[in-house]
């Protein structure tokens, strides 16, 4: 009975093969974004990007159809565009650089909307707007694959600037100049890891899948490296269990992933061992570690 609910749909499935591995990899390339995005206190920039991909991605899809390149190249553009304009904005004017991000994406989300309105059909905008793990094909795989590879490589080269950034940027200012680059290329993977997310969860869950993994591990560990690992392990079993829950179930695949990591945040937040709410509750004894 355990076998034929959990295992035997990934025995018996290739489409169910071809997710579980989409969400492998998109676990290992987006969860320690998402645990710097925490970090840097920038987890509503990375919901503000999501939504900056749509329109590139919606010009892509008005162009060429569900084509993938297309879309994640007009993803990446936009992405790029949207992140560039609002810290110019930022500045050059008196406005907030969060204020102007929340304008930039919200005009984008409305933009992205109406364009694949035009020729699509509401099914293609749930498509666009909530992504189909389930429909994950050859090349679409390959590219999330390609993604988590090239953030992995990626992070292991500014690895040491991002956490001394996060933790004391005056600090990395004085001793180095790797900050900025850091910065820029972090932000670079975060539009990547979003597109990548796009293909398979859709834009307005794409986001979900870094955030979400990186809040439970703060609940469990202070060092980043622990952190990390347990933002991955978060989202390859939010993943496997939200594909579980939507084969046995009519729940779609993309939000049921999500509701099952937002289950594992709340019990973080309750019975988490860094400022659960039980452990507040009853604490341990004095100095006890």
């Amino acid at each position: 009975m355990i076998f034929d609910a959990l295992i035997a749909p990934f025995f018996e499935f290739e489409f169910m093969r071809r997710a579980l591995a989409a969400i492998i990899a998109l676990s290992l390339g987006g969860a320690p974004i998402g645990v710097f995005l925490m970090l840097r206190r920038m987890s509503l920039v990375g919901d503000a990007m999501a939504h900056a991909i749509l329109p590139g991605a919606a010009i892509g899809f008005l162009l060429s159809g569900l084509n993938l390149f297309a879309m994640a190249t007009g993803g990446l553009v936009a992405g790029f565009a949207v992140a560039l304009l609002a810290g110019l904005v930022a500045r050059s004017t008196g406005l907030k650089e969060d204020a102007s991000l929340a304008a930039f994406y919200l005009t984008s989300l409305a933009l992205g909307v109406a364009i694949v309105s035009i020729k699509g059909t509401n099914i293609d905008l749930l498509h666009v707007l909530f992504g189909n793990i389930l429909a994950m094909d050859d090349q679409t795989l390959l590219l999330v694959a390609f993604n988590a590879t090239l953030t992995l490589l990626a992070l292991a080269v500014i690895y040491r600037p991002l956490v001394i950034e996060s933790v004391d940027p005056l600090f990395l200012r004085t001793v180095s100049r790797a900050g900025a680059p850091a910065h820029f290329a972090f932000l670079a993977l975060v539009v990547i890891n979003l597109v990548s997310g796009f293909q398979a969860l859709g834009t307005l869950l794409a986001v979900g899948l870094m955030i979400l993994p990186a809040g439970i591990a703060r609940f469990w560990s202070r060092d980043i490296t622990p952190m990390i690992c347990i933002a991955v392990s978060s989202a390859i079993v939010s993943g496997y269990a939200g594909l579980v829950w939507s084969f046995q179930t009519k729940v779609p695949s993309g939000p049921a992933i999500i509701l099952v990591a937002a289950l594992l945040y709340a019990a973080s937040v309750l019975f988490g061992r860094h400022s659960g709410l039980v452990r507040q509750l009853f604490p341990g004894r004095h100095l006890e570690a």
